[in-house]
């Protein structure tokens, strides 16, 4: 049996990601059962300037412990309408500045999701997060308490799978979960399956599942743009479906984000490809046309100026900044840091309406200030 060795390497390093995971479990099991005989409230919680105090976040996982740092894997930064800061990790559930203090959150919050792969806000200014779990509410009125509780939605209101890997509230205001066996659509009470074909590939590179659902967007005209493990873009406008693979120029056909941006471009970043630009009517490849160098990118991310922000594993950030006016160059932007332990493995970028510019990943947050990236602990860097 022929093993791909790029999925052989992918398949070995999620593995000791959840085997530590399931060690740090159990370490906090024990911790929690020490912690909450001393005081009442589970709840973590601990001032911005104070490092000392027995907490979740100080759980070391041996494979990407960072000194100080608030945990090891931030996958998701989201800021709220009431200019809460939520970050989504690996094991330590969901972690919330407000400000002044930091929290972390878990089953005492009836949170228990695991991994979190989304953070949106609808249109009510409730909070949605899609999770190993499943997927799960934060109303409006409980985002600033000091204790907000979650409601958890999953098998129970139809959904197939709870492993949720992204998340997405189209512009008629209907919900979109991508998990291992498809996509469901959510009307806030149930799920319900979307049906959507399967591209035709050869030998495809499969991570996880055949069927998964990887990203999803919405471009300018509408349409849904679907990402899967091994089969490329699925593009649907409400009637008919598209595929995009390979074939059709696409960089890689397993897909790890999309972004669509002001102009109505498609970002796309791969696992096996690197990263694709769809402009509407074709590709263009910055990877294979050795523009970017390595192959696995995420963290998509559009700032104000309309300057694309990526990540790439292993090789740092790039910030894209369209053509040059003088040759028609494509233009981008290569930052490491100091210690690249703190841009090797991004996988979320996020600039809040404070102008602070986060960066999370393996190793925690990080803020790109003053031309540095810093490693964010309790005492920060926070304020702007």
């Amino acid at each position: 049996m022929h093993i791909d060795i790029f999925q052989y390497c992918y398949f070995l390093r999620t593995m000791l990601q959840v085997m530590a995971s399931l060690i740090l479990t159990l370490l906090f099991a024990c911790s929690e059962t020490v912690h909450n005989n001393n005081q009442e409230d589970h709840t973590t919680l601990m001032s911005a300037n104070d490092v000392g105090g027995d907490s979740i976040g100080q759980q070391i996982d041996p494979l990407f412990f960072l000194p100080g740092q608030l945990c090891q894997h931030v996958r998701r930064i989201y800021q709220d309408q009431q200019d809460n800061l939520w970050m989504g990790t690996n094991v330590y559930h969901i972690m919330r500045y407000n400000g002044d203090t930091l929290q972390y959150f878990g089953e005492e919050s009836n949170f228990d999701g695991g991994r979190i792969t989304g953070i949106l806000e609808d249109s009510a200014g409730n909070l949605w997060m899609s999770a190993y779990g499943g997927l799960f509410q934060c109303e409006q009125s409980q985002l600033s308490s000091q204790q907000p509780k979650f409601k958890h939605y999953g098998a129970d209101a139809g959904l197939q799978d709870e492993e949720l890997w992204c998340l997405f509230i189209d512009s008629k205001g209907v919900f979109w979960v991508g998990h291992n066996q498809g996509v469901a659509q959510f009307d806030g009470i149930a799920f319900k399956t979307f049906s959507m074909p399967r591209a035709s590939v050869k030998n495809p590179k499969v991570l996880f599942s055949a069927d998964r659902i990887t990203a999803i967007v919405e471009d300018k005209q509408g349409n849904i743009w679907l990402g899967t493990d091994g089969f490329g873009l699925t593009r649907f406008d409400g009637k008919t479906f598209e595929h995009f693979t390979i074939e059709d120029g696409l960089c890689d056909n397993s897909i790890n984000e999309l972004l669509v941006d002001a102009a109505g471009n498609i970002w796309v970043g791969t696992f096996f490809g690197g990263f694709s630009m769809f402009d509407g009517t074709g590709f263009i490849n910055f990877t294979q046309e050795g523009i970017i160098e390595g192959v696995e990118v995420g963290g998509l991310w559009e700032d104000s100026s309309g300057a694309i922000w990526f990540a790439v594993e292993h090789n740092g950030v790039f910030r894209y900044d369209g053509k040059s006016a003088l040759d028609g160059k494509h233009l981008f932007t290569h930052y490491r840091a100091e210690d690249p332990s703190y841009t090797n493995g991004i996988l979320c970028i996020y600039k809040d309406r404070q102008d602070r510019f986060w960066f999370g990943g393996w190793g925690g947050l990080f803020r790109y200030d003053n031309q540095r990236f810093l490693s964010v602990t309790r005492q920060g860097p926070w304020l702007p």
